[in-house]
């Protein structure tokens, strides 16, 4: 079956004001050549000039509000698509990032995307903020799907991005809940959705490095319904790029370092 359009999706940590960082990362997000993609935690603006300059075929949208990271998205020259600020995402918390969701068009069919960077942190104010924003993510596909043109025929909703499934830790720790568990909550929801959590082709997407006292950890995410297709890449539908491919401790060091505490998501969407 082939390629509808292709997504990389990219955390790079305080992307700001660090002009050969700022470069690094949009050479390398260039030679992907995605036909969509997201950065989050973008607050320098002199990210926009080297986009601009770098990835001339793409139109640019990000997210704004009093909060400091944004959701920037670009999106190919000539690919259908409309962009919209999800604010009921930030879940009533003013310096929370709201959602970034872009429709594409492709062969007559839309595909909703719902970027999301979701609050950090395992204390139970950060559990509390994520597990409502996801719970907000996931029920999203029953209002499009009520307000779908074609309510028999079951819309093209993907949801994901940096959800910090990070468990949350409590003052007795028989009350706390672990990363993986947090995974599996989100796994059971979306399956009553008709969704399903996309395999990735690795199991961290995220490191402080080989000297943190944090190990690696599966942050990022892409939730899908389930009748999408996509690319398989040696059996997982999400290729993970960057620090976890690298094959030793120093080289995902210096990548971490260069580039970024996250690897990159990539996807390709099959036509529906």
């Amino acid at each position: 079956m082939p390629t509808a359009f292709s997504v990389a999706s990219w955390n790079v940590e305080h992307f700001k004001n660090a002009p050969t960082r700022v470069g690094d990362v949009i050479t390398l997000l260039a030679s992907l050549n995605p036909d969509v993609f997201a950065l989050y935690e973008v607050e320098g603006k002199d990210v926009f000039g080297e986009l601009v300059a770098k990835m001339p075929g793409y139109q640019f949208h990000i997210t704004e509000g009093p909060q400091v990271q944004e959701i920037l998205v670009g999106v190919r020259s000539g690919l259908t698509a409309f962009f919209t600020q999800k604010l009921e995402f930030k879940a009533g918390a003013s310096a929370m990032r709201p959602g970034a969701l872009l429709t594409v068009t492709v062969g007559g069919e839309s595909y909703p995307i719902l970027f999301l960077h979701l609050s950090s942190g395992p204390d139970p104010r950060g559990w509390g903020l994520r597990d409502d924003m996801l719970e907000r993510a996931l029920e999203f596909r029953r209002t499009l799907q009520d307000s779908s043109p074609n309510p028999d025929r079951p819309v093209n909703y993907l949801f994901l991005g940096d959800l910090n499934t990070m468990g949350m830790q409590y003052l007795f720790k028989e009350n706390n809940i672990l990363p993986e568990v947090e995974v599996k909550k989100i796994e059971a929801i979306a399956k009553k959705r008709d969704m399903r959590a996309l395999r990735k082709s690795q199991p961290h997407t995220w490191s402080n490095g080989s000297k943190s006292k944090f190990k690696p950890s599966n942050l990022d995410h892409v939730i899908a319904a389930d009748h999408l297709k996509f690319t398989q890449f040696s059996g997982a539908d999400v290729r993970v790029l960057g620090w976890p491919e690298e094959p030793t401790a120093a080289a995902r060091d210096a990548w971490i370092k260069r580039f970024s505490d996250h690897g990159i998501l990539y996807f390709e969407v099959q036509h529906a």
